[in-house]
């Protein structure tokens, strides 16, 4: 009985890891991120092959006009990452966004670099996944 029980314990486990790697990012995000400067939303369009992640990154910049920024990272089972290169009025800035994959439709993590920190403390950020 106790064997059986284990056994069934570690095929739920494998299944479970299985869900998880399976999940493909492909697709059109809605990603807020709290900041000191308040709640931003940006759109995100991942393009997943394999653990690459290719981007586009777009919000409104501060004189309304959309912004689109291309990027590229990985996915590693949960956990997923990108980097983004701006050019501001300071020069070039690189924004390194990490987290997890909830589920299929959910993503959170943290920012780190370009703008929007302070007191030491990472922003953190949620996207969910737009519907088809």
């Amino acid at each position: 009985m106790k064997k059986s029980l284990i056994l069934l314990l570690a095929l739920m486990v494998t299944g479970l890891l299985a869900l998880a790697v399976a999940v493909n990012v492909t697709g059109d995000w809605e990603m807020t991120t709290v900041t000191q400067r308040g709640e931003m939303k940006t759109q995100l369009k991942f393009v997943q092959e394999g653990e690459k992640l290719t981007l586009t990154q777009t919000r409104i910049g501060r004189d309304g006009t959309p912004q689109e920024t291309k990027g590229e990272g990985t996915v590693k089972g949960n956990d997923i990452e990108w980097k983004i290169v701006r050019q501001g009025p300071q020069g070039e800035m690189t924004t390194t966004y990490k987290g997890q994959i909830v589920d299929e439709n959910n993503l959170k993590g943290t920012m780190e670099g370009g703008f929007g920190g302070g007191g030491g403390q990472a922003p953190e950020w949620k996207a969910v996944r737009k519907p088809k």
